[in-house]
């Protein structure tokens, strides 16, 4: 397994309709000084085989903006982001789930969607249900989920298919314990064999237990690289 990201001089520029409709003048007002924005700005770094990134950074700085980058849901308006290997991402609780169907119904979906064959889904069932040890619940609709077993049914299906770069954004922080180590274990046998995992939080001593390196973020802009400890201490300064 050989995984990298690249990201050269990365820009992600947010644009609202001036024509939309609002509420009120002093919306209209709002819209207009807000037309643009941007989610990162002249964003550089590199990530190789083996590593785990945490992004840090206070809410709204860009942390999800470049995990969406990364899992190609955003596209960059400056530079380049270049990623090598299959990416599986979890980037919310409901991660794609539809409520209306069951989990297994929701595991056949999402597989398929993420890049695996329906036989290849229906012989993974089992290995998802044991992972998720959702148990009866693997047959129950989504809607009557906890965040948490959301959480692991989502992770469950995104690494089935066979992960090289793997994506967290906070939804680790919605599991409780137990199933924390499972993720845990992932990551590390993951890393293990070449691969790479950024991850975005609060939970620090979490993430800390994740990812050796820290990236952190700021209004968009890249603020410091370094380990793990460092980036959190400059973090907590400022």
């Amino acid at each position: 397994m050989t995984a990298s990201i690249a990201a050269d001089g990365l820009g992600v520029r947010f644009q609202f309709d001036r024509q939309s409709r609002v509420v009120s003048p002093q919306l209209a007002r709002l819209r207009r000084r807000g037309e643009e924005s941007w989610g990162l700005r002249g964003v550089s770094f590199s990530v190789g085989p083996g590593e785990g990134v945490a992004l840090v950074g206070a809410s709204g700085s860009g942390k999800t903006t470049l995990l969406r980058c990364i899992g190609g849901i955003f596209a960059a308006d400056e530079g380049r982001i270049a990623v090598r290997g299959h990416v599986a991402s979890l980037l919310s609780i409901d991660a794609g789930l539809t409520g209306e169907l069951t989990g297994r119904e929701n595991a056949m979906l999402l597989g398929v969607v993420g890049g695996l064959t329906r036989r290849e889904v229906r012989r993974s069932l089992d290995e998802i249900r044991t992972r998720t040890a959702l148990e009866d619940e693997f047959d129950h609709p989504v809607s009557s989920y906890s965040q948490g077993m959301r959480a692991r049914l989502g992770f469950a299906v995104a690494v089935q298919a066979g992960a090289d770069v793997l994506l967290l954004d906070e939804v680790h922080e919605a599991l409780d314990h137990e199933f924390r180590s499972v993720v845990e274990a992932f990551t590390r046998s993951l890393l293990a064999r070449g691969g790479v995992v950024v991850a975005a939080g609060h939970d620090h001593p979490l993430l800390e237990r994740i990812c050796e390196r820290g990236i952190l973020l700021s209004a968009g802009h890249l603020r410091a690289d370094g380990s793990f400890a460092e980036v959190v201490r400059e973090y907590l300064l400022t």
